[in-house]
């Protein structure tokens, strides 16, 4: 029978066990503890751990604490919380024994033909008892002790490890990444500091400079000044003298 919902799985048997699965369905919802999902897993009505709280599982299925279905001559309820649990499957004996039914239960499955042949309470109360984080805590302890299991803890830790490795090389590039960053910066403003500092003692010399120029323009003027004033003046040349040996006496413009 394949269904791809719990009300199709239900719909498609016979009005008898139809009538026994949904009862049953109820008595373990009334009592299911939260954090458990309700679907079709391996072609039953299914109570199981959702992969976002446990993704790894032996066979890649989700974890199902109880799964329910009809078989071809009877029904049967498999209760993998009462079969890994050695006090709960004690106290549950008892307490199926206690209510005066007879069971008919392999390792997890029960056998049953009619509703009447259930114990409903004793089923909601084994329910009831295993809470997710219980049921997860005890598959893990249980598969840790196997080969299989150990190799998985053996993967996890590898990973673990590697994972650490990782973060911690990329928390030790991080961090010299920023020293160098740090190094680089600080150099820079100290280079900057002293071209600074360059430039102003280039632009001070360079005002010395301009002082020194002005002020050798400045006494050049003066010692051209102080040398035309020290310049004798030029004498006038003597008048020609006639031949009696006196100075001849200029022409008269009116001559």
């Amino acid at each position: 029978m394949t269904a791809a919902t719990v009300d199709e799985y239900i719909d498609a048997l016979p009005e008898d066990r139809r009538i026994a699965i949904r009862a049953v369905r109820e008595a373990v919802n009334a009592k299911l503890p939260p954090g458990y999902e309700e679907g079709v897993v391996y072609g039953l009505i299914s109570w199981f751990v959702p992969f976002t709280r446990l993704a790894e599982t032996y066979n890649g299925q989700p974890l199902c604490v109880a799964s329910l279905g009809a078989q071809k001559n009877h029904m049967a309820l498999y209760m993998m919380s009462v079969y890994g649990d050695p006090a709960l499957n004690e106290w549950f004996q008892k307490a199926w024994k206690a209510a005066g039914k007879k069971l008919d239960m392999g390792k997890s499955c029960i056998r049953f033909k009619k509703l009447e042949d259930l114990a409903l309470d004793v089923v909601g109360e084994a329910i009831a008892r295993v809470s997710l984080d219980q049921f997860v805590a005890s598959y893990e302890a249980n598969r840790g002790n196997t080969a299989e299991g150990r190799a998985a803890a053996a993967k996890a830790k590898a990973k673990e490890v590697v994972d650490k490795a990782a973060a911690t090389a990329k928390d030790i590039e991080a961090k010299v990444e920023a020293k160098a960053k740090a190094v680089v910066a600080k150099a820079t403003g100290k280079a900057k500091q002293v071209a600074g500092k360059a430039k102003a003692v280039a632009g001070k010399a360079k005002a010395v400079a301009g002082k020194a120029k002005a002020a050798a323009a400045k006494a050049s003027g003066k010692a051209k000044q102080v040398a035309a004033k020290s310049k004798p003046a030029a004498k006038k040349p003597p008048p020609p003298k006639g031949k009696s040996g006196k100075s001849a006496k200029r022409p008269s413009a009116r001559a």
